[in-house]
């Protein structure tokens, strides 16, 4: 063990995950960090450091000052990034949320009361694509926090399980993730699971139980391989701090505090509750400093704090009872609705006892598409879902700034449970964005989210697989007999003073996404079980009061939608309708008013609020693009004239020859002009694209006698001369 300094010799271990070598190696790079270790796996590599301030932060402060930033670099993809400065420049959604990831495992395992700042960077050096470099930033930063003497309850390793035709797969690659039906992330120390990252087509939580379960198995052997780089490498670990009171304190604060507690606990309306605390509070306060007037106000509201903790969790466990009144199971009243904004394309208000979602769907274009450009590329986004947390939901004042972390996380969590069931993009042609707006909040609104944004999508008329919800499940663990006590649809005083927030999202049929984070060292496969198929019940309950307002997609769009139709047409004929120098297509736009989106494949979508517009913008194309056909039927207009017969056009840019035999009568044939219209019919078609016509085959299939002849109409009806 080396005690205190910088360990300047490169220590190195390794292990094979699917053959492939996850190594882990320390003392080269980032010296002067308290922990560096470069993880590497296949040509992915990432450098994790860990700094901690020698002294803690001030006592007031109650909360753990942990900050993880995690970072791409472009150059680590052979890329150079785009813009007009050429640099990273802030954080991307992805950067966001994967932060978010390798902070959830991390934090619960520091002890309580430990008050030094502690920053964890993670920095992507080398990326080949395929293996997931957020993956390694959990793994690095974990044998980094290890190897740097900071108190810390790990190691822990992290793992991502697919399913591949059926079978489940460690760490599947970015190619194989494309064809897998489950995507999840686990990550644990020796002895449990402490966090769950995970998406999901709809597949049963058995199979949800059994990945997790597979997946802990090989965080073991992560775990140990930390391990053995901390015996080669590790750094003495710091003291754990005591948590130091004035003598006496705690046990006054709690002879004045406990009883009166316990009767202004229980209380249905969340904002009554909180006052009756603070009131409670500034009581208890004033008593006490009455007695010890050299007391610290932040020491009696902390130990006020473990009293509410301690009651709250002996009501669950002793009387089965909540702080609202509620039992374990039961799921708070529930009341959706649809259709409340009228000029959104789609929308729904979720309640669910003091928690609300105002969820809107809109439907866009092409033109809509969101461009992403990370370090593994670029591409178009077609679905978005995007949350918002004001801070009038919680009665709170707050300056507004822009999206954070807890925002960004909380969105992509429900966008990931909803994109199993939005249709493809061939066959609903829609950039689809959803937006959230908490509207109340006091336990899981990203959840009210998954329930809102499905409604709203039913709302607008997307044609979606299914309906999707969403539940959070929380966990009260007794200490002294290591009882287990699974809570449903929790509020946010247990979120805040339980041990576990899981949260499950999906279908009738199965689970789309899943997220849990654990505040103890880790939970048992067992447990996992329990939590799942509970979850499984409330969200069934969730579906059915939803289906009662709303239980399919609207056949129709709403009126204020853009309408989007799609053709198809040979790639040779899309220079017809592009035009030189898109002058054609600009004709068509400005003459209709629609818009026309035109791929490489030949797929032409024609988009505008007024359906008419469409349709003429259709026949334009169509006119454009269209081909001959043996046995068809064509209106054509003469456009030469030769001793043996007519060249007709029959398609705009297209003729064919209709010969002197081919005509319905010699005086026809002879008298034929430029300019004159009658009906042909295609013979046939050579393979140099020469076309032979018949008038005579034309006038039999349309039943007209040659002398009884009618010619075709003009638009204003009047008969052709």
């Amino acid at each position: 063990m080396v005690v205190g300094g910088n360990n300047l010799k490169r220590e190195s271990v390794e292990i094979d995950i699917r053959g492939t070598a996850l190594s882990l190696s320390t003392g080269e790079m980032a010296r002067q960090a308290n922990g560096a270790v470069l993880v590497s796996h296949g040509d992915t590599m990432v450098l994790a450091t860990v700094v901690a301030s020698e002294e803690p932060i001030r006592e007031e402060v109650d909360f753990f000052p942990l900050t993880v930033e995690y970072r791409e670099k472009f150059y680590a993809a052979g890329r150079i990034p785009g813009g007009f400065f050429k640099r990273e420049g802030r954080p991307s959604d992805k950067e966001v949320i994967t932060a978010r990831l390798i902070d959830r495992p991390l934090r619960p395992l520091f002890p309580k009361g430990f008050r030094n700042e502690v920053q964890v960077m993670v920095l992507v050096l080398s990326s080949d694509r395929e293996n997931d470099s957020g993956l390694l930033g959990i793994i690095g930063s974990s044998a980094a926090l290890t190897l740097s003497g900071v108190p810390f309850a790990g190691p822990i390793g992290a793992v991502r399980v697919g399913c591949l035709h059926g079978e489940l797969v460690i760490n599947p690659t970015a190619t194989e993730l494309k064809e897998s039906a489950l995507n999840l992330v686990v990550a644990g120390t020796r002895d449990g699971v402490v966090m769950v990252e995970s998406g999901a087509n709809e597949l049963p939580e058995q199979i949800m139980a059994e990945a997790i379960d597979y997946g802990h198995g090989y965080i073991r052997k992560i775990v140990e391989l930390q391990e053995d780089l901390r015996e080669a490498a590790g750094k003495e670990k710091w003291p754990v701090p005591e948590v130091l009171r004035m003598p006496g304190l705690e046990g006054l604060v709690r002879q004045t505090a406990t009883e009166r507690m316990r009767q202004r606990l229980i209380n249905r309306n969340k904002l009554q509750r909180q006052k009756a605390l603070k009131e409670l509070q500034k009581e208890v306060t004033a008593e006490v400093k009455s007695q010890m007037p050299e007391a610290s106000e932040h020491q009696i509201a902390s130990i006020i704090e473990e009293i509410e903790k301690e009651e709250v969790r002996a009501l669950i466990i002793e009387k089965g009872m909540r702080v609202d009144g509620r039992g374990l199971k039961e799921i708070r009243t529930i009341t959706p609705k649809v259709g409340v904004l009228p000029r959104t394309h789609g929308s729904a208000l979720f309640t669910r006892g003091e928690t609300q979602a105002m969820v809107v769907t809109t439907l866009g274009t092409s033109d809509d598409e969101q461009l992403i450009d990370e370090m593994e590329g670029k591409y178009d986004k077609t679905f978005l879902l995007h949350y918002n947390f004001p801070p009038f939901s919680v009665g709170e004042v707050k300056p507004l700034r822009g999206p954070g972390r807890r925002e960004v996380g909380h969105g992509f969590l429900a966008e990931r449970a909803i994109t199993p069931v939005i249709p493809p993009y061939e066959e609903f042609p829609y950039t689809i964005r959803v937006v959230s707006e908490i509207l109340e909040s006091n336990g899981s609104s990203s959840m009210a989210t998954v329930c809102g944004a499905s409604l709203a999508l039913m709302d607008a008329g997307v044609p979606i697989k299914a309906p999707v919800a969403g539940i959070a499940m929380g966990l009260i663990k007794e200490e002294k007999e290591g009882r287990v006590i699974v809570l449903s649809d929790i509020l946010g005083t247990e979120d805040h003073l339980g041990d576990m927030d899981f949260k499950v999202a999906g279908t009738a049929n199965g689970v789309t996404a899943l997220q849990m984070d654990i505040k103890t060292q880790g939970i048992t496969a067992e447990v996992m079980k329990v939590a799942l198929e509970q979850a499984r019940e409330g969200r069934l309950h969730v579906l059915e009061a939803m289906r009662q307002v709303l239980d399919r997609p609207r056949r129709e769009l709403s009126v204020y939608a853009p309408r989007i139709v799609t053709l198809k047409i040979k790639t040779d004929k899309i220079r017809e309708v592009i035009g030189p120098g898109g002058k054609t297509i600009k004709g068509i736009i400005e003459k209709t008013g629609v818009s026309i989106d035109v791929s490489d494949d030949g797929t032409i979508a024609i988009a505008s609020v007024d359906s008419e517009a469409v349709k003429k913008a259709i026949e334009i194309i169509k006119g454009l693009t269209e081909e001959a056909e043996i046995g068809k039927l064509y209106l054509g207009k003469v456009r030469r004239v030769m001793e043996f017969g007519a060249f007709v056009e029959i398609l705009p840019g297209t003729d064919g020859l209709v010969h002197v035999s081919q005509f319905m009568d010699k005086q026809m044939s002879t008298n034929v002009r430029e300019g004159d219209e009658f009906w042909v019919k295609v013979l046939d078609i050579d393979p140099q694209g020469k076309i032979r016509l018949s008038q005579k085959e034309a006038m039999k299939d349309r039943g007209e006698a040659p002398e009884g002849y009618p010619r075709p109409e003009k638009e204003d009806g009047r008969k052709r001369r």
